[in-house]
């Protein structure tokens, strides 16, 4: 941490149970000079990696579908999202990890990744940084059913659908996950599956 115009006054830890969640208080210096005590919550949960997986033969993409707690919390009645496959790091780097998540998600062991961005993705509130890949897959690189991890308590479809009846899921609010909007959109921008 080197700007010069953030003096960290006090960090307090206010809840370390699943990830970390801290209240930070600092001051802040103005463009003006004048400089303002804050105060603001930062949730620490670690870093990810998430991957758009596409067949240009079979103009289709691999995406999942899970529960998901805080969207039903927040009015998704049914607490299901269709997301592109991601995971937390766990110490591991960005495409070790996803290529781990990817074996463990969808059951697809695939050979090379390629990173196209890396982002904050609530600046906020929340510390991650999301790294964003893509990947070629094919019927020969399965080799399991793939449905997440038991005892992390995992429970995934794994849904094989066409490109356009995605970009159509997006469009319509069945693909709710910013992530997985951004991978179908950039992949949509750079033509993965032609003009």
């Amino acid at each position: 941490m080197n700007n010069d115009k953030v003096t960290i006054i006090s960090e307090d830890i206010l809840s370390d149970n699943w990830y970390t969640l801290k209240k930070y208080t600092f001051d802040y210096q103005r463009e003006d000079g004048k400089v303002e005590r804050q105060s603001r919550e930062s949730y620490d949960r670690g870093n990810g990696a998430t991957i758009l997986l596409y067949n240009t033969e079979k103009q289709t993409v691999l995406l999942t579908r899970q529960f998901r707690i805080p969207s039903y919390v927040n009015g998704n009645p049914s607490g299901m999202l269709i997301e592109a496959c991601a995971g937390l790091l766990d110490k591991d780097n960005p495409e070790d990890c996803i290529i781990r998540e990817t074996e463990e998600e969808t059951g697809y062991k695939i050979r090379s990744v390629q990173k196209i961005y890396e982002a904050y993705m609530s600046p906020g509130s929340v510390t991650e940084i999301l790294y964003y890949f893509i990947a070629e897959y094919s019927d020969d690189m399965k080799v399991s059913q793939g449905g997440g991890k038991e005892q992390e308590q995992e429970n995934i479809e794994v849904m094989e659908v066409p490109f356009v009846q995605a970009l159509e899921m997006m469009k319509n609010g069945e693909i709710k996950d910013a992530k997985t909007i951004i991978l179908l959109q950039y992949a949509q921008i750079n033509g993965l599956f032609g003009a």
